[in-house]
């Protein structure tokens, strides 16, 4: 089969669409045919430099596909069916695992990442970490959603507890992870604040039904949530810039806000003022992807058309660095999307 792997770190010319050797499957895997792979600001990382990636190593976390294959134990599944797979990985066995906190599991790794992922022709995965693709959707729809809304769902429900009624302030409202976050929480009847660059990606965030814009290249966010808010701020603050916002993001918290973030694109390094922190009794959380039942409660909704995949651009994998770049510049609403041609 083909698939696009990395043999060391480096810029976009280190990707290769090149021959790899066919999985084999156990018997309790499902060997999938992929039709469509999503991009993630991961797969930069994973790229550029993150720690412990074993080379030579398949991009790619998430995906979508045909079962082409099952293993001898696998009764949950057949050949033909069509499927999106779950991009977590875990040891089932834990008490995190058995609590439905797999996310928490010491064992816990990210297809494209820890192990081979889903830039490629073929993928073998354990059977629970698939679910039924909703027919609506396309393979590339199918394939655009699983990290960011499994990161968003986590971020939101699980570590921020969000409320009916609460002010929302999304940073990347127009990015995959922050056109989830909105979708999720116009679910809670939120209000939402949704900060972006350029006149496209406000117009995304219309589309989704934000209630206030924020164009960061022309208005301070800060002193905008504090004109929305009448002064109070947000509830809380879906963080996930970094370097570059973090001051805001911080300034724009309401008494008893939390922050919660999952990135640092602009940058890891921050400053925290713990008097503020304390005297306004605010919380910073950090959080990384989600549980498989949060998985399942979100290919649910798409099922129910209670919120939808966001694809910006397809790309063939043979054109893989052409779409690094194109991520890397920041040029995407929404999701970036690669099929194996």
């Amino acid at each position: 089969m083909k698939a696009v792997r990395i043999h060391k770190h480096g810029g976009p010319e280190v990707l290769r669409w090149e021959d790899v050797i066919d999985p084999s499957y156990g018997d309790n895997e499902v060997l999938v045919e992929i039709k469509a792979a999503a991009m993630n600001h991961l797969d930069i990382w994973v790229r550029s430099g993150l720690p412990g990636v074993p080379f030579p190593v398949i991009m790619g976390s998430d995906g979508s596909g045909v079962v082409a294959e099952v293993g001898a134990n696998v009764e949950n599944w057949q050949i033909g069916d069509e499927v999106i797979i779950q991009p977590g990985t875990y040891c089932g066995e834990c008490d995190r695992c058995k609590t439905g906190q797999e996310n928490y599991c010491s064992q816990y790794g990210i297809l494209g990442e820890s192990e081979d992922g889903t830039q490629c022709e073929l993928i073998a995965v354990h059977s629970n970490n698939l679910a039924r693709k909703p027919s609506h959707l396309t393979f590339e729809e199918a394939a655009a959603f699983p990290l960011v809304f499994l990161t968003a769902h986590a971020m939101l429900i699980r570590r921020a507890g969000i409320q009916s009624g609460e002010t929302v302030l999304i940073l990347g409202g127009a990015s995959g992870v922050g056109s989830a976050a909105i979708q999720i929480a116009k679910l809670f009847d939120c209000i939402i604040i949704a900060v972006a660059g350029d006149e496209r990606k406000l117009e995304l965030c219309r589309e989704l039904g934000v209630d206030h814009l924020i164009s960061y290249r022309e208005e301070s966010i800060y002193q905008r949530v504090k004109e929305i808010t009448s002064g109070a701020g947000a509830d809380i603050v879906f963080e996930h810039v970094g370097h570059a916002t973090w001051a805001d993001s911080l300034r724009s918290l309401a008494l008893g806000g939390r922050l919660v973030t999952c990135g640092a694109t602009t940058g890891p390094k921050v400053e925290v003022d713990l008097r503020h922190l304390f005297s306004k009794q605010q919380s910073i959380m950090g959080s990384t992807m989600g549980g498989v039942s949060g998985f399942h409660e979100i290919v649910q909704w798409m099922a129910e058309r209670k919120v939808r995949p966001v694809v910006d651009k397809v790309f063939p994998m043979t054109k893989i660095q052409e779409a690094h770049r194109y991520l890397e510049e920041n040029q995407q609403a929404g999701k970036i999307v690669l099929r194996p041609e």
